[in-house]
């Protein structure tokens, strides 16, 4: 995912989050926003509460390949995707899975 693609201002995270169109599974939050930009951006925020920096770290650079794949960018939105605790227990592939799922939700 190159870097014109990601949200990084506290301030623009608050915004989409206060937004409060959002779609939800016991894995991750997704919020969303119209974009207002060229591009869709994305930005990923993971709790303190779900381990190091080291582990923190790992699931960013997940997420990361998982929004690389299912993405196209020409997306209508910007979103931030907020990960729960259960992402660690869980399995590539079935959070891979529900990211797919709830970005189908928002497409419709």
């Amino acid at each position: 995912m190159r870097k014109n693609y990601r949200i990084r201002k506290s301030q623009e995270f608050s915004e989409i989050i206060k937004n409060k169109h959002f779609y939800s599974s016991s894995v991750m939050t997704i919020y969303v926003r119209e974009k207002k930009e060229d591009v869709c951006r994305i930005g990923i925020s993971v709790k303190k509460k779900i381990g190091n920096a080291v582990v923190r770290n790992k699931v960013k650079r997940q997420v990361r390949m998982m929004v690389q794949e299912l993405y196209t960018f020409d997306e209508n939105f910007d979103t931030i995707i907020l990960i729960r605790d259960k992402f660690i227990e869980e399995s590539y592939e079935s959070n891979k899975k529900v990211l797919e799922m709830l970005l189908k939700k928002v497409k419709i």
